[in-house]
């Protein structure tokens, strides 16, 4: 199989990461016969500093002929970085939002595992974090609250703002079949997650995801509140599989799921269209105070790129070969600096990814 993958190495760690993340996918192509072209591009403050801008209309074409986008991080130092000090549509991050509007990237999947071999870290409770949890937060990105129409007026010398929240059954029904899909790679159980107690938009939100699940009888569907689902979150995280939820409710939830797995540099994350094709990321930023350094943990970009391969390209068996070889490092003991621990042997960004690619190899 021939796969076209734009990168985007971008700032701070994310060429580092993203190097290592090619190094696995080398292996694997060489191992089951398919062939990769990479084509890089520059986004966020690599962009600015080539072009004045944090991206660029030849480097979206450039993504939009691919057949999926592979990104390491964005962005760098607030406080210190002359980025900072352009008008916000020029700073790094605006990149990324243009791209997602580019690409039409309306479904974000934010997994959340607890590995075995890291339950210390987890924040819960060990009777709680015993049990271990695998879930994946599906999250509608581009309705809802942060798209609807906004205005602050003053009425009677008294300031008002208005943020208005509106989803049509369309863009409902297009996460939700997302949402289901991907159920049916899994474990084939969804928890839809909504307002219905309280808001139309939860209401109708509820209503189409019920048609959507008549077409994947294989699949259980659940609702939950969202005032629920984040107590049930940090009660019993075992219980879910998917969560398929609206803009906001996703912005916290998978938040909230990230802290409980404790470690942040062990999350991947992907962007999806109506298609197969996705932008695949890291959960977490940047890092410019260790860049360059060879002390980046690379593994959430490493399974960012098995999501790739996974729900871009149907290489299940691809994919499982990556996740099986982070589950086999972990158990004999290696570890980054960011989830050391006593007993461990810490090896740097590079020897990660060497380490991956020869368990696959």
């Amino acid at each position: 199989m021939e796969l076209n993958i734009t990168c985007i190495p971008g700032d701070g760690i994310g060429p580092e990461i993203v190097a290592e993340a090619k190094k696995v996918l080398d292996v694997l192509a060489k191992k089951y016969g398919h062939k990769i072209n990479y084509t890089d591009i520059l986004m966020g403050g690599a962009s600015i500093d080539a072009y004045g801008v944090p991206l660029t209309e030849e480097a979206v074409q450039t993504a939009k002929s691919a057949d999926a986008v592979l990104m390491g991080s964005i962005g760098g130092d607030t406080t210190t970085s002359p980025w900072y000090k352009l008008p916000p549509h020029l700073r790094p991050e605006a990149g990324l939002l243009s791209i997602r509007k580019a690409l039409n990237l309306f479904a974000n999947l934010r997994p959340a595992v607890l590995y075995e071999e890291l339950a210390e870290a987890c924040p819960l409770k060990k009777e709680i974090s015993a049990a271990g949890f695998d879930m994946l937060i599906m999250r509608e990105l581009t309705g809802g609250l942060y798209f609807g129409e906004r205005k602050t007026v003053e009425e009677n010398g008294i300031r008002k703002a208005i943020d208005t929240l509106t989803y049509d059954e369309t863009e409902i029904r297009r996460i939700a079949v997302k949402g289901f899909e991907i159920a049916m790679k899994r474990k084939k159980k969804v928890t839809s997650v909504d307002k219905a107690n309280v808001l139309d938009s939860s209401r109708l939100w509820r209503k189409v995801v019920e048609e959507v699940a008549a077409g994947y009888p294989e699949v259980t569907l659940e609702h939950m509140l969202v005032d629920n689902c984040a107590m049930q979150l940090v009660k019993d995280p075992a219980q879910f599989d998917v969560i398929l939820t609206e803009n906001m409710f996703g912005d916290i939830l998978s938040d909230e799921a990230s802290m409980v797995t404790g470690s942040i540099g062990m999350l991947a994350s992907a962007s999806l269209n109506d298609s197969r094709f996705g932008l695949y990321e890291p959960s977490h930023g940047s890092a410019p105070d260790i860049a360059g350094k060879d002390i980046a943990n690379p593994i959430a970009t490493i399974l960012s790129a098995s999501m790739m391969l996974r729900y871009s390209f149907d290489l299940d068996k691809e994919a499982d070969e990556i996740d099986l070889a982070v589950k086999n490092v972990l158990k004999e003991g290696y570890r980054t600096a960011d989830i050391m621990s006593d007993g461990c042997t810490l090896v740097g960004c590079k020897q990660m990814g060497d380490l991956l690619a020869g368990r696959i190899g």
